[in-house]
């Protein structure tokens, strides 16, 4: 069954990132009114677990990555 998401807020999603068993995050998930169930728990850990940026991602989000959408040019100094 698809996951409500209206009933999603971020406090639970920050929760959530914090569960380190499926136990733990079908628990979590129950207290707030949302089904879900083991298998989908499962995944959603082994999911979070994959999730790692390597170093050129890191380095676009930290705003390591100078970009210019300027005609003239931006001046940037390599």
């Amino acid at each position: 069954m698809p996951i409500d998401k209206s009933k999603i807020t971020k406090e639970i999603l920050e929760k959530a990132s914090h569960c380190k068993t499926a136990d733990q995050l079908v628990a979590l998930a129950k207290d707030n009114g949302v089904t879900l169930t083991k298998e989908e728990a499962e995944a959603y850990l082994a999911e979070l677990e994959n999730l790692e940026l390597d170093s050129a991602d890191l380095d676009k989000v930290a705003g390591g990555k100078r970009v210019c959408y300027a005609v003239d040019g931006c001046g940037f100094k390599k």
